[in-house]
């Protein structure tokens, strides 16, 4: 019973000195995080009136009438079409 307790003890010594010694290699090894500004650039009409939004660039009310228009356009250029043989709920 000895010899496994001491095992145990053994085992449970050698997990704490390797978590030990692999968080103390991630902090020497932390870099600053470099994202590229390519990244974080707007990839749509809705994502630049977004960020003009936060920067204050535009009014909400400026933002609404845009998304509105930008509803619009894409309505004229993608309408909705509900196929016939389904009705209201059916699937």
């Amino acid at each position: 019973m000895l010899v496994l307790f001491l095992l145990i003890l053994v085992l449970a010594a050698a997990c704490v000195l390797a978590v030990r010694g692999v968080r103390a290699e991630a902090r020497k090894a932390e870099e600053p995080l470099v994202v590229p500004e390519s990244f974080l650039a707007p990839r749509s009409l809705e994502g630049v009136l977004c960020g003009q939004l936060m920067d204050g660039d535009i009014t909400r009310r400026q933002y609404t009438r845009s998304m509105e228009g930008i509803a619009a356009r894409d309505e004229a250029r993608h309408p909705l079409v509900v196929p016939w043989h389904l009705g209201a709920g059916e699937e």
